[in-house]
């Protein structure tokens, strides 16, 4: 898809789920046995766009999976999620833990927004803040690009919102998974890689 304009002051890079408990090695994926070196690698191929982006007045924002925490502090967790990682417990995306937030390399990140599901709009406030900082245009990166990744941008394209993924600055856990997810968002929203994004904000 083409690109319109892009007011860097409008603009935010939204990550989706770079936090301690799915990238760390102390996090709890990692004790699950969970690892990839495909996402372990996000940090620092986004960092310089988001550099660029500060420096000429954009956003970062951070969406954040959590595991809400019920009685005695023991998570709500989906079926499905339960299913599909079993070593998820509690203590495990806490609101306000380490492994929640955002990995040190991003940080700080101008806006947090808590999710409870794939979308970062489903169910969150994300919607509320965006419009209240005049954003227009995503920079979307994070994992994994088959879940979280595109359902966010799905839900972004349907509010109008410029999107733009980045192609190199998403990941899941198999490359072909990636590619293939890749080819579907491009169907929605525009793509470049995480180099082609500094440079052209970097030159705004």
């Amino acid at each position: 898809m083409d690109i319109g304009i892009i007011d860097p002051a409008k603009t935010a890079l939204l990550i989706v789920d770079l936090q301690n408990d799915f990238l760390h090695a102390e996090g709890a994926y990692a004790r699950g046995g969970q690892k990839s070196a495909d996402i372990a690698a996000l940090p620092a191929r986004v960092l310089p766009l988001a550099e660029a982006l500060r420096g000429k007045g954009g956003w970062v924002v951070s969406a954040q999976f959590t595991l809400v925490p019920g009685k005695a502090g023991e998570p709500f967790i989906s079926p499905h999620l339960k299913k599909l990682r079993p070593f998820l417990g509690k203590g495990d995306f806490a609101p306000g833990s380490w492994g929640h937030s955002l990995v040190d390399e991003l940080q700080p990140a101008d806006i947090t927004v808590e999710k409870v599901a794939y979308s970062a709009f489903y169910m969150t406030r994300m919607e509320w803040v965006l419009e209240k900082a005049g954003i227009e245009t995503l920079l979307i990166c994070g994992i994994v690009t088959n879940g979280g990744v595109a359902s966010t941008v799905r839900d972004a394209h349907l509010r109008d919102l410029q999107t733009i993924v980045l192609s190199d600055g998403c990941a899941a856990f198999s490359p072909a998974v990636h590619e293939r997810a890749i080819g579907d968002l491009s169907t929605v929203a525009a793509t470049m890689t995480c180099a082609e994004a500094t440079a052209l904000i970097s030159g705004l």
